[in-house]
C-alpha cells in the first residue's frame, strides 16, 4: 500500500465525519462525527510516520506517539461529552441539539 491510498481512506474518513457534524441534530451522531474527524487525523499520523514525514533517516516514531495522544484526548472527550449529553436530556428531555436553545434555565 502507498501513502496515497491512506490519505485516500483518511479524506473519506474525514468527510463522512464532517458530514456527520454538519447534517445531523442528535448530539450523540454529531459525536460520533467528531470521532471519526479524530480517526481521520490518526491515520494521517500513522500514515505520514509509516513513510518517513519529515525525517530524513526513515520512519519514526513521531506519529505513533501523537497518534497515541489523540486516542487519548478522544477518549477523554468521549467522557466529557456523553456527561454533556446526559445532563442535556435530563434538563431537556431531549438530545436533539436544534431544540435545546438555551444552556440555563
Amino acid at each position: 500500500m502507498q501513502l496515497a491510498h491512506f490519505l485516500i481512506v483518511s479524506a473519506i474518513l474525514f468527510a463522512l465525519g464532517l458530514y456527520g457534524i454538519v447534517t445531523r441534530r442528535n448530539a450523540i451522531m454529531v459525536l460520533m462525527g467528531v470521532e471519526l474527524i479524530l480517526n481521520a487525523a490518526n491515520i494521517n499520523l500513522i500514515a505520514f510516520s509509516r513513510y518517513g514525514g519529515l525525517h530524513p533517516s526513515g520512519p519514526a516514531l513521531d506519529g505513533q506517539v501523537a497518534a497515541i495522544f489523540v486516542i487519548i484526548l478522544a477518549a477523554a472527550e468521549a467522557a466529557i461529552a456523553l456527561a454533556i449529553v446526559l445532563n442535556i436530556y435530563n434538563r431537556f428531555q431531549t438530545v436533539n441539539v436544534d431544540e435545546v436553545s438555551s444552556l440555563k434555565e
